[in-house]
């Protein structure tokens, strides 16, 4: 007699291998992994800024209150080590843009209020034109294409609305956010404001409330 087919999941130690899930204590494992990993690169930013970018991972691995050992295991590399806070700092801008899309008002307020996040997390951006890895491994380059297209678009919403000049890009948000986010001179955030005002002034179509300037 043939033995009907067991309707019951494997034993929990398979469980993952037939559902995809995790039982409790893998997803509080996976949970501490990434509070562990974002601790590391938190502290890689911190210390950084204070020292420079070729700061010893040693000085890093302290920081962050890890062994060198654990260090390098996690990013075998500098360069590795970069590349993750690269990362990190566009799924950061990506956030920023995937709120700001979420703004009431025009496509043009929408921008600004995206650019004025970027220049609250300037000190925690680590991106190519602050002296990241221009060569970006996929997955980064993934997410930075992410962040293109959530900014195209608020770009194609101003374009829909009139808030927005024809003729501007993501790239030229992407830019400009950047430069935003590099400190130029003591007390940044003020300057970096009324940059950002004067910018806006500059993208706005012909339908848009030009913004004051201050």
């Amino acid at each position: 007699m043939r033995r009907a087919p067991s309707t019951h999941l494997p034993p929990r130690c398979d469980r993952a291998r037939v559902t995809g899930e995790l039982p409790p204590e893998g997803r509080r494992l996976r949970r501490d992994a990434l509070a562990n990993q974002e601790r590391v690169l938190a502290a890689a930013v911190t210390t950084m800024l204070r020292h420079g970018r070729q700061v010893p991972m040693a000085s890093i691995a302290a920081e962050a209150g890890v062994g060198v050992a654990t260090l390098y295991r996690r990013y075998a590399t500098r360069e590795a080590l970069l590349d993750a806070l690269s990362e990190r700092s566009f799924r950061m801008v990506l956030v920023a843009a995937l709120a700001a899309a979420e703004q009431g008002g025009s496509g043009l307020e929408a921008v600004g209020w995206f650019l004025d996040r970027t220049i609250e997390h300037r000190t925690e951006l680590v991106l190519p034109l602050h002296g990241g890895p221009r060569d970006l491994q996929p997955r980064t380059a993934g997410v930075r294409g992410e962040v293109h297209g959530a900014i195209g678009l608020l770009l194609a919403r101003g374009r829909e609305d009139g808030s927005i000049r024809e003729d501007v890009t993501a790239g030229d948000i992407v830019i400009f956010g950047a430069m935003l986010a590099q400190p130029l001179t003591p007390g940044w955030e003020r300057p970096a404001r009324r940059q950002k005002e004067l910018f806006l002034r500059a993208l706005a179509g012909p339908l848009a409330d030009r913004p004051h300037v201050t």
